[in-house]
């Protein structure tokens, strides 16, 4: 409940607690000096009358410091001992009997209750407002302790609460850096992966080319040494027909020479030589040697020629190079056109 006020309405309290008191101390102060003059002025030596006020006055201005310090203390929470209510007493006590005594002395028992309500008024004015004063500060210190337990409580939420928060934005920090990890992890085994996949492509293409070259060089190969196969055993008809042709020229000069010594006649001389011309004229055309062009001619020649005008055979009689080595020379002319193609 305590709780519920707030420090705008705990000054009010205060504040009307300080006026109320305030009030009665003045309203009994100014009270006490009216009724007590008369009293102090009848039992002053005469010449002295005007010193009568200075009795109240004295009285009440204790009175009034009692007042004013316990209300000091009590706000601040302290204590003042014994001597402060020794004084609070007997101010309260000498007011209650200066303001009686004149109706006291007169056996006045109504003017004694009148003139006593001031007197006690202030007595208990100050000693509940102390008492209120010392409530107030008791329960604005409950207040100020629960509060401050509360704020406490709430700085140490606001501290969890921030730690949570600082937990959460770290796990999350965490996460999008384990995050960005893997898709660092994942990008980098993918592009290793297509690095890989490219140079093993790369890798089987070269493999290939070199197995098409490989092949095609086996393949070269085999048809030069098939043309080689070719020329050798067409030269070597060439020359086993040569060889018999020689032989049958041969054969045919040894009968000659026979006949020429068995003395024959004339018209047998003259069939005779006349089979000479023929032999001799069947020696003499048989094929002549053919001599290989040089390479610059030979060059110039294949490639004065279109591709598909002459075979590789006839070229390679005419030119008497072999047949390998004038498809090699077709290769590079049709190599060097391709590029001059592409440009044009």
């Amino acid at each position: 409940m305590l709780d519920s006020l707030s420090p705008d309405q705990i000054r009010s309290a205060e504040k009307t607690l300080s006026a109320g008191t305030w009030a009665i101390t003045a309203g009994a102060v100014l009270f006490s000096v009216l009724t007590v003059t008369p009293l102090v002025e009848r039992v002053t030596p005469d010449g002295w009358d005007r010193t009568a006020p200075i009795l109240p006055l004295v009285v009440d201005t204790a009175v009034v410091i009692v007042v004013r310090l316990d209300a000091t203390v009590a706000r601040l929470g302290g204590s003042s001992g014994a001597w402060p209510a020794v004084l609070r007493w007997m101010t309260g006590l000498m007011t209650l009997l200066l303001n009686i005594g004149d109706s006291a002395l007169k056996g006045d028992a109504v003017g004694v209750a009148v003139h006593s309500v001031a007197p006690l008024l202030l007595i208990a004015t100050a000693e509940a407002g102390l008492a209120y004063r010392r409530a107030i500060n008791r329960a604005v210190e409950q207040i100020e302790r629960s509060r401050a337990a509360e704020a406490k409580e709430r700085e140490q939420q606001q501290r969890a609460d921030r730690e949570r928060e600082q937990q959460a934005r770290e796990h999350r920090e965490q996460q999008a850096r384990d995050h960005a990890e893997k898709l660092d992890r994942e990008r980098a085994e993918r592009e290793a992966s297509e690095r890989a996949a490219e140079r093993e492509h790369t890798a089987r293409m070269e493999r290939e080319r070199l197995d098409r070259e490989a092949e095609t060089r086996r393949e070269q190969r085999e048809y030069e040494e098939r043309v080689r196969r070719e020329e050798q055993q067409r030269e070597d008809r060439l020359r086993r027909e040569q060889r018999e042709q020689a032989e049958r020229s041969r054969r045919e000069q040894q009968a000659r020479e026979h006949a020429a010594h068995t003395g024959r006649g004339g018209g047998e001389r003259q069939a005779v030589n006349t089979a000479d011309d023929v032999v001799n004229t069947a020696v003499n055309s048989g094929p002549t040697p053919f001599t290989k062009l040089p390479e610059g001619d030979a060059r110039a020649y294949i490639r004065s020629f279109r591709e598909g005008e002459k075979s590789v055979r006839q070229l390679a009689e005419e030119t008497g190079w072999s047949i390998g080595w004038v498809a090699a020379r077709l290769r590079e002319n049709a190599d060097e056109s391709e590029p001059a193609e592409a440009v044009a």
